[in-house]
């Protein structure tokens, strides 16, 4: 005999709702960072839920394969994916609004928000449905780029409440510069990465002596792990690495600019310098940066550079940009839940009170028709006032 459950109405692990009030409350959040957005300048696109999984998991976005939902499509019978991830997918949309030559050296800004679905969480308790919020801008590969991208992220938590934070920068150059002077395979590459990525010095130590290095580039590896604080670490990365190549050296430049400009622009946030923070390494190219809160170890909001993501799709276009979890921004924020209080009405066809209603609604009120038959009080329907008829014809009254 099968036993049938009650609990149908239980959700997967880390899938969650929102529930009225929050999720009004989400949602003005959502508009009022869209509306940042744009009086920025970024346009908004609305990338698909589903696509074929081979275009989804195109070029960098291969690192996402293990966190893509796959179906298959009834009607064609091929895989497809559910996004996880929204900044590819608006790569390709970047690069298909480049078909026309006229615009292949415009740079566009472009900016969304929507659902992820998440095959496996990221972290514990982590949401495996969150909502992507972010801003990206295509075509340009000036250090006023990526400054601008930073900005962004910082008056986007500005202005949901979130002045304390602090930014932690970081650039991926700085390891693949040291990498390609070692002949390492992608599998020792790829361990180092981990190690370093970790802060687990001690496995570090042991694992450079297992490596075909000198002691040279043991110790280069050795203090890139250590090579964090404030903006004075990078001074520190030229005495260290002072016969290293020219692209390390212009890596270490666009950083210090990139942290020169954000001091000047924002000189009471805490700017913190991470030289083996590879967060993204296999997605991002370039400058790579978070913004945390005390007493928080995951961040928050996090971005970089991932230039030529759109080679895949036809055109190679330099690219930065930063996303958040909306979701999670709303947690963090001040943003009050609170559902606005409405005016009750009687349900009735009396055409004078139709009328009332149809001129409060105009007006942005919120009313709300009883149809408990006065079973429920105002207060129960989150009102805190009602129409009343008296000898002049209806009139509003306080609860």
């Amino acid at each position: 005999m099968s036993i049938k459950s009650t609990k149908r109405w239980l959700l997967p692990d880390g899938v969650q709702e929102t529930l009225p009030p929050d999720a009004l409350a989400v949602e003005a959040l959502r508009h009022d960072i869209l509306q940042l957005f744009h009086n920025w300048g970024y346009d908004l696109v609305m990338p698909a839920m589903i696509e074929y999984m081979d275009s989804l998991l195109t070029g960098t976005a291969h690192s996402l394969d293990t966190r893509t939902f796959a179906l298959v499509d009834q009607l064609s019978g091929k895989q497809m994916g559910v996004r996880s991830d929204m900044t590819p997918q608006v790569a390709r949309i970047d690069a298909h609004l480049l078909a026309d030559n006229a615009r292949q050296h415009r740079v566009s800004r472009l900016c969304y928000c929507g659902h992820l679905l998440h095959a496996i969480g990221d972290g514990i308790n982590s949401s495996r449905t969150p909502i992507q919020i972010g801003a990206e801008i295509f075509g340009s590969d000036a250090i006023s780029a990526d400054v601008e991208v930073v900005s962004l992220m910082v008056a986007t938590l500005h202005a949901v409440g979130l002045h304390d934070i602090s930014l932690d920068l970081g650039h991926v150059g700085v390891f693949r510069s040291l990498v390609k002077t070692t002949g390492l395979d992608a599998e020792q590459e790829d361990r180092l990465f981990d190690m370093l990525q970790r802060k687990s010095i001690p496995d570090l130590q042991g694992y450079l002596q297992q490596l075909p290095l000198d002691d040279r580039q043991r110790d280069q590896f050795y203090q890139l792990a250590l090579l964090n604080g404030d903006a004075a670490v990078i001074d520190e990365a030229r005495k260290l690495y002072h016969d290293a190549t020219d692209e390390l050296f212009v890596t270490l430049d666009t950083m210090e600019s990139v942290v020169q400009l954000l001091q000047q622009k924002y000189p009471d946030t805490s700017i913190h310098c991470d030289l083996s923070e590879l967060r993204g390494y296999s997605y991002h190219t370039g400058l790579v940066f978070a913004a945390f809160l005390p007493g928080q170890s995951r961040e928050i909001a996090r971005g970089g550079r991932y230039d030529d993501v759109g080679r895949v799709f036809g055109n190679a276009r330099p690219a930065t940009g930063f996303s958040a979890d909306l979701l999670n921004l709303y947690q963090l924020c001040a943003a009050g839940s609170s559902v606005d209080s409405g005016i009750l009405v009687p349900d009735s066809d009396d055409a004078g009170l139709m009328q009332l209603v149809q001129r409060l609604r105009s007006e942005g009120e919120r009313v709300v028709v009883d149809l408990t038959r006065g079973n429920s009080s105002a207060a129960d329907q989150q009102c805190d006032r009602q129409a009343v008829l008296d000898k002049t014809g209806w009139i509003i009254k306080e609860v």
